[in-house]
């Protein structure tokens, strides 16, 4: 039975109890629906989706991030780097990736998800941060004021789902257009899952990435 968290809480995940070979971080979430009356629905323009983007950092043992990827004109590119995200989907070593943008949320289960082979992650990354942002929000006047149901979970390689942290908005997150949602840090024998629930005004990851550089 998976171990439900609360912020601030977090559970050791060990290689003897769980198959950390192939590990998938899912991610899911619902957006409360605008009501309106009947000649509104009719006349009133279509709200932009909320298009919820997940990043993960890989950082070594003194918690930053050392790889910003290639230089384009003067500046970190993070491309080929040590952020995953939609403009740099799979990681140059191989064992963690992203497997796309879910553009609405809709349906049941993971909206998104990032897949890490953390028995073979190599030794140099000590902690994996994950990030929520929603994309354009601030542009779009959207925030997690409206995110309903939103969590975050770690399934092993047999699809046993080992914990999750579920996290929904509400009035407090009315504000927050990103959210350092958990993160995985290295131990002796496999890793620990920390639920965080950071939130920032922020539309983008960029501005947790500061803090790890």
């Amino acid at each position: 039975m998976a171990i439900s968290l609360k912020k601030g809480q977090g559970v050791s995940l060990r290689k003897s109890d769980n198959d950390l070979s192939m590990v998938t971080i899912g991610l899911g979430w619902d957006i409360q629906e605008e009501k309106t009356g009947f000649l509104g629905g009719l006349f009133s323009k279509k709200a932009p989706d909320y298009d919820l983007d997940v990043a993960a950092f890989l950082c070594g043992s003194d918690g930053k991030v050392h790889d910003l990827g290639a230089i384009e004109n003067g500046k970190p590119s993070l491309k080929n780097g040590d952020v995953i995200f939609y403009n740099n989907l799979r990681h140059h070593s191989g064992q963690i990736w992203l497997t796309g943008d879910n553009r609405t949320g809709d349906g049941d289960g993971d909206d998104e998800q990032i897949i890490v082979k953390l028995n073979d992650l190599p030794e140099k990354y000590a902690k994996l941060v994950f990030i929520v942002q929603i994309y354009k929000g601030t542009e779009n006047g959207q925030s997690f004021g409206k995110v309903r149901n939103a969590f975050i979970r770690a399934v092993d390689g047999k699809g046993r789902e080992m914990t999750r942290f579920d996290l929904s908005g509400g009035a407090q997150y009315a504000e927050c257009r990103s959210m350092l949602f958990a993160e995985l840090t290295r131990e002796t024998d496999g890793w620990k899952f920390n639920a965080i629930g950071t939130p920032s005004p922020s539309d983008s990851f960029v501005g947790f990435l500061k803090q790890y550089v």
